[in-house]
């Protein structure tokens, strides 16, 4: 298969899988693959996994990368509160949550955490566009409760180092809903730290 042909079928994929290429050409010769990398034509993300060199590698990129390098997922924890500007500072690891196991994966893009929740709390996530892409992230109020789940915070000087921005999470975050999500889970423990996290945030 020569790289023209290659790149007009999978040109709409922001990452494409040895799984992929397979399905869309069987008969496909995987020595192009070392090749087109020896160009510069693709990049090897991780293992099986590749992107076009030139394609924009910014943050919805890497949030979708998230999402195809481990399935089921979904961004969550302080990559998603860093995204809805719940936390002031800049996240240099990718956290996901998932129903599989726990995993860690260090690659040519930076480092993706996936860290796991029972398949009950795998819940109330919407769909963003990034780049013709659909993305899986948690909703503001699920992130919450997914962060303080698997923290250990319990104490509010704890919480209050985290520096939630307390007027961005007034103005985003439906506390009905996070009652109603937080019911779900039926912690006594997640109770009394979102209780602490109510008070830090004045809510």
């Amino acid at each position: 298969m020569k790289y023209l042909a290659f790149e007009k079928t999978f040109r709409d994929f922001l990452v494409f899988s040895i799984q992929d290429i397979r399905k869309h050409c069987p008969d496909f010769d995987h020595r192009r693959l070392v090749e087109w990398q020896q160009k510069g034509y693709i990049l090897k993300l991780r293992r099986s996994y590749y992107c076009f060199a030139e394609r924009r590698k910014d943050e919805l990129f890497l949030y979708f990368s998230a999402n195809k390098f481990y399935s089921p997922s979904y961004v969550s924890f302080e990559s998603a509160l860093a995204y809805y500007n719940l936390i002031p500072e800049a996240v240099f690891t990718i956290t996901s949550t998932t129903t599989r196991n726990t995993a860690n994966y260090d690659t040519t893009i930076g480092n993706f955490t996936y860290k796991h929740l029972k398949p009950s709390l795998f819940f109330a996530y919407r769909l963003i566009q990034g780049d013709g892409a659909m993305i899986k992230i948690g909703e503001p109020e699920k992130v919450i409760l997914d962060y303080f789940y698997i923290n250990k915070l319990n104490s509010m000087a704890e919480i209050e180092g985290m520096r939630f921005n307390e007027i961005q999470v007034k103005e985003l975050v439906d506390f009905l809903k996070l009652e109603k999500y937080l019911r779900i889970f039926d912690s006594r423990v997640l109770d009394k730290r979102i209780q602490l996290f109510k008070k830090v945030i004045n809510a």
